[in-house]
């Protein structure tokens, strides 16, 4: 049992970054990727639920664990348009292949009531660009990375209700680094950067409603998330005006970062002994957010920060799943996320705009106690067109992204002891 906790806790250390759909990811090691998340607050089916609605957790029979493996592919390349005013190349594919997955566990302490924990990493972002890109005075690189423990509880009510919560215990890490414009043609650009680290904490309630035995209705509500990085900026190679003024302007930055509430409702229907329909509707409180832009605007600037002035968001997603054989399932779906971002607030650290996802996937049972699952996701993100002026030392960014699309692959293995 020892040996098989460590492991499950070494695929959660895998759980990186990326950004897609905001920085909150649906993706996070679990079977759920094969109905793009269609049912994911109703399905309750794996010791995943523990994270998703932590109410699920009482369908749950003896003490299970899951453990997601999941890498994603990362597509991002920026088309400069002709208002853009700074030189320089489209930046390349700002994405590449980042590790994720999660580990969830489910213990059986009472019919009435159970126990669970998940580590994984729900929310993030990360980009590279090629150092001489047109926006590099923007942003060069910039990377988020959580990650989250999180104990959970569920109560059976009654036959027909049951009641959930988790909280999580979340750490960020933060690095940015952005070019400086030293103005003189023959001078070569400078460079600024910024990292931290920080602790958040913040909860999930959860709700299951078993009208029939063919329907499953789950509700869950998550809490903001506070993280608050402060730094005192590292600068290099500035020019004689800025390396005098950067450093006795600017002392230290905060950059308190606000992962925003969000709600979710699902739906999970039996229509047949062999096919299930899966429905999800979400809001994701965006306008609070609170992200702040770090970059150089003017030579005697003293503030850093720019905030972004995102839209709430609304989710929606579909799924279907058929039953083959006994051992034999597929699953397949479809979900739409609205943008958070306007063409003149979108920034180039966060190049999304609205999101599809369409997804399918295999499950087979192997027994009783062991599932695998292997899933398949395509996160179209959009065009996102960019159209914004910081400043004479920034300059205007203007054109849009094509690719801009995450390819995601998930293997998970679910086990009951």
């Amino acid at each position: 049992m020892k040996r098989v906790f460590a492991f499950a806790a070494l695929m959660a250390c895998l759980a990186q970054t990326a950004y897609a759909g905001g920085l909150y990811l649906y993706e996070t090691g679990i079977p759920d990727v094969s109905t793009a998340f269609a049912g994911l607050a109703a399905r309750a089916e794996d010791a995943s639920t523990a994270f998703s609605n932590p109410a699920g957790m009482t369908r749950l029979t003896g003490t299970q664990m899951l453990v997601g493996i999941q890498p994603l592919i990362i597509n991002s390349e920026f088309d400069p348009g002709s208002g853009t005013t700074t030189g320089g190349g489209d930046g390349g594919n700002a994405g590449g292949i980042m590790p994720a997955g999660g580990s969830y566990f489910v213990f059986d302490t009472s019919d009435t009531c159970k126990v669970g924990l998940a580590l994984n990493s729900f929310a993030g972002l990360g980009l590279n660009y090629d150092d001489d890109w047109a926006g590099r005075y923007y942003v060069q690189n910039t990377v988020l990375t959580t990650f989250a423990l999180s104990p959970s509880i569920g109560f059976k009510i009654s036959d027909k209700l049951s009641l959930g919560a988790a909280v999580h215990f979340v750490y960020g890490s933060t690095e940015t680094k952005v070019a400086v414009n030293n103005v003189l043609p023959a001078l070569p650009d400078g460079s600024m950067k910024i990292e931290d680290s920080a602790f958040g904490i913040g909860g999930r309630l959860g709700v299951l409603v078993e009208p029939r035995n063919d329907l499953r209705i789950g509700l869950v509500y998550q809490t903001p998330i506070q993280l608050d990085f402060s730094d005192s900026p590292d600068f290099d190679n500035l020019g004689p005006g800025l390396a005098f003024l950067a450093p006795r302007a600017l002392d230290t930055i905060d950059m308190s970062m606000t992962l925003p509430q969000q709600i979710m409702a699902s739906v999970m229907f039996q229509a047949t002994d062999k096919l299930d329909l899966m429905a999800n509707v979400g809001w994701q409180d965006w306008s609070e957010f609170g992200q702040d832009i770090v970059s150089v605007h003017t030579a005697g600037q003293r503030e850093l920060t720019t905030n972004i002035d995102y839209d709430d968001t609304w989710h929606f997603a579909v799924g279907v799943r058929y039953a083959l054989t006994p051992q034999w399932r597929v699953s397949a779906g479809v979900a739409y996320d609205s943008s958070m971002a306007d063409d003149d607030t979108r920034s180039p650290t966060l190049p999304v705009d609205r999101t599809w996802r369409y997804a399918g996937g295999v499950h087979y049972a192997w027994s009783e106690d062991l599932k695998l699952d292997l899933g398949y996701e395509y996160i179209d993100t959009g065009k996102a067109e960019i159209d914004v002026e910081r400043g004479p030392l920034a300059g205007r960014l203007q054109g849009d992204y094509g690719p801009n699309a995450i390819h995601v692959i998930n293997l998970s293995v679910a086990y009951r002891f």
